[in-house]
């Protein structure tokens, strides 16, 4: 059977990525990173009920606590305070720095030890918060590099389903799929009830309700 390694952060995009490779007949290798985010805990929990969700044939959680170390992001550094005020124009300060490029060059090695032929991540370009390493020319980009830097015989493409979506099409799509939406979690700063005010819990909420949905997990 064909492998592919999906990259599953226990958010909704990531928990949409998965399931549409499950849908097209993969094998799933799920992989997760803990790297010290503010809800590390809630989206590894998330992780696992996804992973078990699409039935994934290994799984893998590895830890990077160096991106605490590095900082410079509202996400690994709780000194700089999480936005509340509303989406802003530019790369917000929760952007990790080359998160999705170690992220990526890590499941490349997990992909050539397993002989998988695809990578799939969530990232979503048109309707994000703004971060450059989920642009669809960058991903393209490392796509080359990785498989220039593995054997001869590995061949990796890295797919990224919805990387012109919409979060509003994002959620439709999930909810036609039956993906666990109450498994997924957006939120930037809180573990139990989603904050509703970061950015990343104003798109999500903004997506439910464009698509005419209800979320269905709790916020404060």
């Amino acid at each position: 059977m064909k492998k592919a390694v999906c990259i599953i952060s226990g958010g909704m995009d990531s928990a949409l990525s998965a399931k549409i490779a499950q849908k097209e007949g993969y094998e799933i290798i799920a992989l997760h990173f803990n790297y010290g985010q503010r809800t590390e805990y809630k989206e590894l929990e998330c992780f696992r009920k996804i992973a078990q969700e699409i039935e994934a044939a290994e799984r893998y959680e590895i830890d990077l606590p160096f991106f605490e170390q590095i900082g410079a992001s509202a996400l690994t550094d709780k000194s700089i305070d999480v936005p509340t005020g509303g989406l802003e124009e530019g790369v917000p300060v929760t952007y990790v720095p080359f998160r999705n490029g170690i992220f990526l060059s890590i499941a490349a090695s997990v992909a050539e030890k397993h002989g998988a032929e695809a990578l799939f991540i969530g990232v979503v370009e048109e309707d994000s918060s703004g971060y450059p390493d989920c642009r669809e020319h960058y991903i393209e980009q490392m796509q080359k590099a990785i498989n220039l830097g593995t054997k001869d015989e590995t061949c990796i493409e890295i797919k990224m389903p919805l990387v012109h979506m919409k979060k509003s099409q994002i959620v439709a799509r999930s909810l036609a799929l039956g993906v666990p939406l109450e498994h997924t979690w957006s939120c930037y700063q809180s573990e139990d009830k989603a904050c509703g005010v970061c950015d990343s819990c104003r798109l999500r909420l903004r997506g439910f309700e464009q698509a005419g949905a209800k979320d269905p997990i709790e916020y404060a």
